[in-house]
């Protein structure tokens, strides 16, 4: 049998810092918990605060899963090898514990050849030839050869990450039945058969801070979804079982994943634990944000106790310096390009008819957006049309007085009627307006629908 996959913990595309913190938190206590085989994931770049704070907590950045489809690591069979030098009853030996294959691998772990019984047979017929008992050759004399002699060598090779659905026809027109599988560097990963290429075994997936497909990993429908832990609007694909669905209306999804660590009785370390408080403050903005609760609140307290312990990396924090350091950390025009700044936390949306993206970013000072309109107008041009949006919206949010601004790309007539005071170079002035879920898209949407 192929090795059991593990569960993907992953966020939304275009992860913020709360849905990389939900992952790896997440991930974190379904180990300590659960013991089980659960790696974070994301599904797309992380951005500048994100960076920062892995970085300044000694964090691994979550593995980075493109697409939810099959790939050949999840049906590579990892059967014993021999070498090319080795004789022949040895791979005898393996073959009749595998099925009839004994991979042959060079010293340096890369593939040589495959032996089977169609490969075995053929060196068979070139030693005895097509009548048997003119050459005098006995069964220990053809077992002590060595195995390169009865190693087929024209087998394809495929890499462990590629994606059995790009191949899948390929595969089918080869006359092999067996192929090998191989990592980044070329080395024997293991052996795929045809018949487990027909019928994959999927992905299994625990979403986070997001339960909307078109917001989810590609291929989604590829794999298996287990669970959703999220805190936005409900838009969830259909599922064929039953899951655990956890949708609460907090600030951060890391809220929620904090509580879960507390009902489990357990103490997250302090490096999770200030990645789970960075979550809060970045969803929050240190819990200025309308979309801020009693739980949240709670959450930061209890994370406090964990992350800022004398003995932690954080012993010099508090929950104020780190939350400043956070939120400076995810602020600012000029230390990225337009393009990543109209991409970089960018959620889709589907109303009215319209499909339309409203992309987030956050600064110190509102002023700091005059120096840069015109290329930030020209990239969500850009990025509406490669989207294939109707419409497109970028949110810079003053993180430090908590208003907004907007700029807004093709924009329908309906949305002339939005509540907010419009700039002499058509941006809209949102004053008090912080949270894109709980204020701005709810508006927009009630126009649209």
């Amino acid at each position: 049998m192929g090795m059991r996959l593990p569960i993907y913990v992953i966020g939304h595309v275009n992860p913020d810092t709360d849905s990389i913190a939900s992952a790896i938190g997440y991930a974190w206590l379904l180990k300590a918990r659960d013991n089980a085989d659960v790696i974070a994931a994301r599904s797309g770049v992380i951005n500048q605060q994100t960076s920062w704070l892995l970085e300044y907590l000694g964090l691994e950045i979550p593995y980075l899963l493109s697409d939810a489809s099959p790939r050949f690591e999840a049906v590579a069979l990892h059967f014993d090898t021999t070498t090319p030098e080795k004789p022949l009853h040895e791979a005898w030996s393996i073959a009749s514990r595998t099925g009839g294959i004994a991979p042959v691998v060079n010293p340096d772990a890369t593939p040589f050849g495959i032996i089977t019984g169609e490969s075995l047979f053929k060196l068979i017929n070139q030693m005895v030839g097509p009548v048997p008992g003119k050459n005098d050759v006995t069964l220990n004399e053809i077992f002590s050869l060595p195995c390169e002699q009865a190693a087929d060598t024209n087998v394809e090779r495929f890499n462990k990450n590629t994606r059995i659905r790009d191949v899948i026809k390929k595969i089918l027109r080869e006359e092999h039945n067996e192929f090998w599988v191989i990592d980044d560097q070329g080395k024997y990963f293991g052996i795929v058969r045809q018949r487990e290429l027909l019928n994959p075994p999927r992905l299994r997936l625990i979403l986070v801070d997001h339960n909307e497909a078109q917001q989810a990993v590609p291929a989604l429908e590829e794999a298996e979804l287990i669970e959703i832990l999220d805190h936005h609007r409900l838009g969830n694909p259909p599922t064929n079982a039953p899951i655990k669905f956890t949708v609460e209306p907090v600030g951060s999804t890391s809220t929620l994943v904090t509580e879960k660590i507390i009902d489990a009785g357990l103490a997250a370390p302090p490096e999770f634990a200030g990645l789970l408080l960075a979550g809060i403050v970045s969803d929050t903005l240190n819990l200025i944000s309308p979309t801020t609760t009693d739980h949240d609140h709670e959450a930061i307290n209890r994370l406090s106790r964990w992350a800022f312990n004398p003995s932690s990396k954080l012993k010099n924090d508090t929950v104020d310096s780190f939350a400043k350091k956070v939120l400076n950390a995810g602020t600012g025009l000029s230390s990225r390009p337009p393009d990543e700044i109209v991409k970089g936390d960018l959620k889709t949306y589907t109303a009215g008819g319209f499909k339309f993206g409203i992309a987030q970013a956050e600064v110190s000072d509102l002023y700091e957006l005059d120096k840069y309109l015109g290329p930030l107008t020209e990239a969500l041009r850009k990025m509406r049309e490669s989207k294939g949006f109707n419409f497109a919206v970028l949110m810079i949010t003053d993180v430090v007085r908590g208003s907004s601004q907007l700029l807004m790309e093709n924009a329908p007539p309906i949305l002339d009627d939005l509540p907010y005071r419009k700039n002499p170079d058509g941006t809209l002035i949102a004053k008090d307006i912080v949270s894109r879920k709980k204020q701005l898209v709810p508006t927009i949407l009630s126009l649209m629908e």
